[in-house]
């Protein structure tokens, strides 16, 4: 991902579902960064926050590319 650009977070879910959602994002062509607070509290020597909200942020141009895209993902995997 380029440096200084506009990230905005497009789904938040548990680590598997994130990262199979990175991986469709990817097959199109889209960037994509996972930001996990727990496992950086954990790594940190603390604990807290919720597991299952791991947050998935692409470039803020790439988001109407990504919206069908996320949208057919929330569909099939809720």
């Amino acid at each position: 991902m380029k440096e200084n650009s506009n990230l905005i977070r497009v789904y938040s879910g548990t680590e598997l579902t994130v990262n199979l959602l990175k991986d469709e994002l990817a097959n199109f062509g889209i960037s994509s960064m996972i930001k996990n607070d727990f496992n950086s509290g954990v790594s940190a020597g603390f604990s807290g926050g919720d597991p299952s909200s791991i947050d998935i942020l692409i470039q803020e141009f790439d988001l109407e590319k990504a919206e069908p895209i996320i949208s057919e993902f929330r569909e099939t995997n809720s």
